[in-house]
């Protein structure tokens, strides 16, 4: 899409979805969705008191872009937000915001699930998980028919 706008971050505090609401509107676009990735209580049988993220930020940074300009042009996206938090994320707040807009609902859908996945996979954050009885574990992605994401 020649005029599609492209935003990602890397921040180290709470995420302002509410800020990040008007970056996706365009004209053309008849789909706008949103994912918003949430620390979660409870794992599996395990209660979680936050989440902690790590990045090789400057190479974070690089790969967010890259993933981003695939997912405008693989879903002919209008524009795609992508904004991801490090540190500490305490249970309810937000870790990752994904939004985009597109024509129609189908490339929309499609291009959250995607970017999300590729995300987990290939963008060099690491998550790891602290648990209520103090103890805690590196999260690797799994696959998305897993229950424990």
């Amino acid at each position: 899409m020649n005029d599609a706008k492209i935003i990602t971050r890397i921040v180290d505090g709470p995420i302002d979805t509410a800020r990040l609401l008007a970056e996706v509107g365009h004209p053309d676009a008849g789909a706008q969705g949103w994912f918003v990735g949430v620390t979660r209580r409870t794992t599996g049988q395990r209660v979680t008191s936050f989440l902690s993220y790590e990045a090789h930020v400057p190479m974070a940074e690089r790969e967010l872009e890259r993933l981003a300009a695939s997912a405008v042009d693989q879903f002919e996206l209008f524009r795609l937000v992508i904004v991801h938090r490090l540190g500490e994320v305490p249970i309810g707040e937000a870790s990752v915001v994904v939004g985009c807009s597109s024509g129609h609902r189908d490339a929309t859908f499609d291009a959250l699930r995607w970017v999300m996945e590729t995300l987990k996979r290939e963008i060099p954050i690491w998550k790891q998980e602290r648990y209520a009885d103090g103890t805690t574990e590196w999260v690797h992605p799994k696959s998305s028919s897993s229950s424990d994401q």
